[in-house]
């Protein structure tokens, strides 16, 4: 009989990426326990729900369709085909610098679809309960880890010991895995957060994902399906912590003066539809991805600025990778090694061109303005350099 206690994978973890880390491994064939201290909030209006959206990316939704997720989030999904960088950095807040990047160039398929994080939560929870090899099981924290050569024994919250042959670090930028293996980590920090929303608009979207670029980080507008007739955006507005705190404690009146300042009218007027929520910005990287029998995922390995539709889908990268190198024997010390070596090179190099475009996007400097918009005009008006951009941003070879 097998023991209940031991387990092919122990997933620490169960937001997003820890989720999609349960669905993989259990597509895959492995005995998979997910564990997370809360519950997912699955509902929009609830409280703590998380309202950003996730962009997931070509190559993130090719491993989504391989582990039998896309068909029950793709009904959900908004395409975006085009990505837009507006210029508002002049002496006015309006747009003096439009430059659109789009997929058609490069493929003949979007750049990749949109979803809420918290619509996401829900879905991937119900595709975990129809998973015979899986079991999720929220209100259960990690609290001791211990590692051997053939396994990990790991103790949780509610007395379990589990013994599994790897397991996965997908429990946040504050890591309770990182932090029991020893793992240090290096960070950059911005003196910004980022207020996340959903909005209705005049004018369509058109699937154009659009960031706005002035001061203090990008205000970005990344499209949702149609709310109450009207066209929708997501939007995360990445400013100073103490331009976040002021605008977050407006009346709704005046914050929709504020919102449709800087969006620069692009949409023509915002109406905000949800609440605000506000998130902490930093850049960080573990020293290592990986420990004894363990491998760190998603923000326990990296975290980014909300740039570029990266963050999640270099964690979906770690996952992809993680899984064609667990065959045979998950947690081998040969697999980890490789793992380690490949992604931490890569990410590190993807983390420090996003804080690059993060800190110009910050500059409030008039002439450092005008060069960022130059040096976007002039970049953009190569084509051979504009498409590379959008397969490195992609993810992709460059061919």
């Amino acid at each position: 009989m097998p023991d209940p206690d031991s387990h092919d994978i122990l997933i620490s973890g169960g937001g997003i990426a820890g989720l999609i880390a349960a669905a993989a491994f259990g597509a895959e064939g492995f005995t998979t326990l997910c564990v997370d201290p809360a519950a997912p909030v699955i509902s929009e209006d609830a409280a703590g729900a998380d309202l950003r959206s996730t962009a997931f990316l070509a190559p993130s939704v090719a491993l989504l369709e391989r582990i039998g997720l896309w068909d029950r989030l793709a009904p959900f999904a908004t395409p975006l085909q085009v990505m837009r960088i507006v210029d508002a950095g002049g002496a006015l807040p309006q747009p003096r610098l439009t430059r659109e990047f789009d997929a058609a160039e490069i493929g003949d398929t979007p750049f990749g679809w949109n979803l809420p994080n918290w619509l996401l939560r829900r879905e991937i929870s119900a595709r975990l309960a129809q998973m015979q090899n899986v079991r999720f099981q929220p209100g259960t924290a990690t609290r001791q880890i211990i590692t051997r050569d053939e396994s990990a024994h790991v103790t949780l919250s509610d007395g379990q010991q589990i013994r599994a042959r790897l397991l996965v670090g997908a429990d946040g930028r504050n890591s309770a895995v990182r932090d029991a293996l020893g793992i240090g980590v290096r960070s950059f920090r911005y003196g910004q957060k980022a207020l996340a929303f959903a909005v209705t608009h005049e004018i369509a979207h058109h699937n154009s994902s659009t960031e706005v670029h002035r001061s203090g980080g990008p205000f970005t507008l990344v499209p949702l399906p149609d709310r109450d007739g009207k066209p929708s955006s997501a939007v995360i507005w990445m400013e100073s912590g103490r331009e976040i705190a002021r605008l977050a404690a407006l009346p709704p009146e005046a914050f929709e003066t504020e919102l449709n300042a800087r969006s620069a009218g692009v949409l023509g007027r915002l109406t905000l539809a949800t609440r605000l929520t506000q998130w902490p910005i930093i850049s960080q990287i573990a020293d290592s991805f990986t420990g004894q029998r363990s491998a760190l995922i998603a923000e326990a390995a990296h975290v980014v600025p909300p740039i570029g539709a990266q963050g999640l889908n270099m964690s979906l990268a770690d996952l992809a990778a993680l899984i064609d190198l667990s065959r045979g024997d998950p947690g081998s010390a040969e697999s980890l090694a490789r793992y380690n070596r490949t992604r931490r090179p890569e990410t590190y190099a993807r983390l420090l061109g996003i804080d690059a475009l993060n800190r110009a996007s910050q500059t409030s400097a008039r002439p450092l303005r005008d060069l960022r918009a130059a040096a976007l005009g002039g970049l953009y008006g190569i084509k051979p350099i504009r498409q590379m951009m959008m397969r490195a941003g992609l993810g992709l070879r460059q061919t």
